[in-house]
């Protein structure tokens, strides 16, 4: 009898090995989000040529597929890969070349940031970003006498942490060729009593000719940017504002290898872009998707280059900037929605919010499912958050959890209703694509989930959350950082879910931001970031 039985266990076996089929990856014992239409959870799932080939329980995953590797999760969360919907890669890639002012919280502090810099570098013309004069007890414009005086000689271009306004020194200023009588459309060079501060505020800054970083240093950048994303949980960027041949070199690198970071391109708004891309048509690949344009209409509430309906209640007589024409916005978005792709635009004051809003409304009559999207719809006039049935809004919650100190300021107690308003955007739109901004915010996607959910900043102030009547839910956060921006870049056929057929991109975390104390969000680590099935960091 045992010697028959031996060869029918054998035979069984061998048929049962032969009936499985073969996956290069297979995750178990997962808490999985899979975010798909039912948000599903699943705690097994396999992967085969860098996508989901099945979802389901440990039991019928193990049974159905044989794997040379297979990653127990312990029980750990599991979400798709993050997308950040704004921010700037590439910049924070070259920021790390440069003076890092974030969180100085005085000039001296900057001061002192720049004179340790120019002795370890040595730079013949020093550059950084990050001062906000808003964190500092005086929360005045910097001028220029201190940098004059410590560097007469090297031209110094900082700029503040929005990107909307920069410290110069007087060798810069010489450099530019710029006086009390330079003349600029779209922006400011800030004087007092008949003499220039340093200050200059949005298409003032285009006078200053910064050096150019080399290629060697363009491709450091990238590699920079991505170990920083990966390690963050970030896999898809949408990058903000890319020049031809800065995308050139990112769809290089991502063929070769060496940039493994999925980036959906904006092209920033300039003639050489406009006219080679909208003629070329959508150019996309596994990592990489250019189809929309970036355009800036206003500047940032902090530098008061926001444009608004009244005056600044701060600054009499005030009412910022168009940085763009109104006639140049209008022949612009004619002509984008004659093409393939879609606007994204730069509004943060409740004018340039009405002037976009408007301009959308009156190019796409008759045309379905363009996505454009407004980005940042920082302060909205109440009256017009019907134009968002239409509009896909693009924000970034850590925005509201760093402007809140001093944004009421700003606009006073009647306006700040329609200020970081997601909750009442989500209402109209139905969908929200939520990015960070970054290196304008910290990287951290979970950052992002925490101001958008429990709208407190790291300190946990203000204690009872900030205009909670504006906060998402967890559900919904969780969708606006993964689904919904896939969406917002056409790609939700193919990632933004744990589902069969999109690309395996998928993170696990140390504590399931569904469910935990909400101070826990913050400083939750990222285990592993995967991208087609392979760890990235």
């Amino acid at each position: 009898m045992k010697k028959i039985l031996f060869p029918l266990v054998l035979t069984g076996i061998l048929f049962s090995c032969k009936k499985q089929e073969k996956a290069d990856v297979i995750v178990i014992n997962a808490n999985t989000y899979t975010v798909n239409t039912n948000f599903d959870k699943a705690e097994s799932f396999a992967i085969k040529d860098g996508k989901f080939i099945a979802v389901g329980n440990n039991k019928e995953i193990q049974e159905k597929y044989a794997t040379l590797q297979t990653i127990d999760a312990n029980n750990k969360p599991v979400y798709p890969g993050f997308i950040d919907a704004h921010c700037h890669f590439y910049g924070l890639g070259l920021q790390q070349q440069k003076v890092n002012l974030v969180g100085t919280k005085s000039y001296s502090e900057v001061l002192q940031k720049l004179v340790k810099f120019q002795k370890e570098k040595n730079s013949s013309f020093i550059t950084g970003r990050g001062w906000d004069q808003n964190d500092w007890e005086v929360k005045e414009f910097p001028t220029k006498e201190k940098l004059d005086h410590l560097f007469p000689k090297i031209p110094v271009a900082i700029r503040r942490i929005d990107g909307h306004a920069m410290l110069v020194n007087q060798a810069a200023i010489d450099l530019a060729g710029i006086t009390t009588n330079t003349k600029v459309e779209g922006g400011e060079f800030l004087q007092k009593d008949g003499k220039l501060t340093g200050v200059l505020i949005d298409n003032a800054m285009n006078f200053i000719k910064v050096p150019q970083p080399s290629k060697k240093e363009q491709i450091q950048a990238l590699k920079d940017a991505q170990k920083i994303c990966f390690d963050l949980g970030l896999t898809t960027v949408d990058d903000a504002g890319l020049d031809k041949q800065v995308i050139e070199l990112i769809d290089s690198l991502q063929q070769t290898g060496d940039l493994k970071m999925r980036i959906y391109a904006m092209i920033s708004n300039n003639k050489e872009n406009l006219d080679y891309y909208l003629n070329k048509g959508v150019v996309k690949t596994d990592r990489l998707n250019v189809r929309s344009v970036k355009v800036y209409s206003d500047g940032a509430l902090g530098s008061r280059g926001a444009t608004l309906k009244d005056e600044y209640s701060d600054k009499k007589g005030h009412f910022g900037a168009l940085v763009n024409s109104y006639n140049d916005l209008q022949d612009l978005a004619k002509r984008i929605a004659a093409s393939e792709y879609q606007m994204n635009t730069h509004a943060i004051g409740d004018s340039a919010n009405y002037v976009m809003l408007k301009t959308y409304d009156n190019v796409l009559k008759n045309k379905q499912d363009r996505r454009w999207r407004i980005e940042h719809a920082q302060i909205v006039d109440l009256k017009d958050f019907h134009f968002f049935k239409n509009v896909l809004p693009s924000i970034q919650p850590t925005h509201a959890t760093s402007d809140m100190y001093w944004a009421e300021d700003r606009v006073g107690a009647e306006r700040i209703k329609g200020a970081y308003a997601y909750n009442d955007l989500l209402k109209e739109y139905g969908k929200v694509a939520l990015g960070t901004d970054f290196p304008i915010e910290h990287v951290s996607p979970l950052y992002t989930y925490y101001a958008a959910t429990i709208r407190k900043d790291l300190k946990g102030y203000p204690e009872k959350g900030y205009q909670m009547n504006n906060a998402l839910s967890r559900k919904d956060a969780l969708k606006g950082m993964t689904i919904w921006n896939a969406y917002a870049n056409f790609e939700e056929e193919e990632k933004g879910s744990i589902e069969v057929g999109k690309v395996a991109d998928f993170i696990i975390l140390e504590n399931d931001i569904m469910t935990v104390d909400g101070s826990k969000i913050p400083n939750t680590k990222v285990i592993a970031t995967y991208v087609n099935g392979e760890k990235v960091n």
